[in-house]
């Protein structure tokens, strides 16, 4: 057993047994791949027979090489995981990430928009274009939902439903949720669908609800840069990230009130604890409200 053979039978593990998305699924081959060059170069040591302090060495290289704390814990992860399937498939004898404490990481507020700012950047697609018009639906779609962005882009036509003001999502772990649109984000999707997606698509056929004039469904990638051009238009300079508008549909609704087991399945959370983040971010706000118009602020 080779340390890349290892590193695929467990990949392949967490997809048959955890059903993890393909991105997550990248990640851990990337992590593991990346502490298995560092051993063969720096320690001539293989992944599967690493020691103790063959990886206790590898986290402080990470270290001094100034890589965030949040890498070095991601990758510790990625290592016990691997080590405990290694040690459950008698690979090794024992697991040497028993005693590697990991760093500790503070949890930073999700960066997010404000509602005017939100309301800019929905108005900045030019919507007499037929890219504009989908580029609107797709953000008032995002906003209103608050998907992912992987999610958004791989909706079908036939997950949305009108009648019901809900769109059926698949989420990680192939998990399927049902999510109300709202009446803007039906009023967009609604017309593109009737007006203009034809005209993007032309004679093509594609079965993603949002396609590109070539006749496929858009990318990550694709997406993430027309919203930066977007927000760019709308005056806003804040660093943006591909989940700012799903950070800002749950900030939005914990601001106005809304139940956080709500939220918590409206985001398809699996563990409460992820969506409790929300909470921080609602105080923080209620501090600087309190400071701006309370005279003793």
């Amino acid at each position: 057993m080779n340390d890349q053979q290892g590193i695929e039978l467990f990949t392949d593990m967490l997809w048959m047994e955890r059903g993890l998305s393909k991105n997550t699924l990248a990640s851990y081959r990337s992590d593991l791949r990346h502490v298995a060059r560092w051993l063969e170069l720096e320690q001539h040591a293989g992944l599967i027979s690493a020691r103790r302090e063959h990886l206790l060495a590898y986290l402080a290289d990470l270290a001094l090489r100034g890589q965030s704390v949040r890498t070095s814990a991601r990758r510790l992860s990625a290592l016990r995981q691997f080590f405990q399937y290694a040690l459950r498939e008698s690979w090794v004898a024992e697991d040497p990430t028993l005693e590697i404490q990991a760093p500790c990481i503070g949890r930073p507020l999700p960066k997010s928009l404000t509602e005017a700012e939100v309301e800019a950047l929905l108005d900045a697609p030019d919507v007499d274009t037929p890219e504009g018009f989908r580029d609107r639906a797709m953000l008032e779609l995002l906003y209103a939902t608050g998907l992912r962005v992987t999610e958004l882009i791989s909706i079908r036509p036939d997950q949305i439903s009108f009648s019901q003001g809900l769109v059926r999502v698949t989420g990680k772990g192939g998990k399927e949720r049902l999510v109300p649109m709202g009446d803007e984000a039906q009023h967009w999707v609604r017309r593109f669908l009737l007006d203009v997606r034809q005209e993007l698509l032309g004679d093509r056929l594609c079965d993603a609800l949002f396609p590109t004039r070539r006749g496929s469904g858009m990318t990550r990638q694709a997406f993430w840069y027309r919203i930066k051009k977007h927000a760019a238009a709308a005056g806003i300079r804040k660093h943006l990230s591909p989940h700012t508008l799903r950070h800002a549909f749950a900030t939005h609704l914990v601001n106005h009130g809304a139940d956080l087991r709500v939220v918590q399945l409206l985001l398809g959370h699996s563990d409460l604890s992820t969506t409790q983040i929300y909470t921080h971010v609602a105080r923080e706000r209620l501090k600087q409200l309190h400071a701006i118009h309370h005279p003793r602020g």
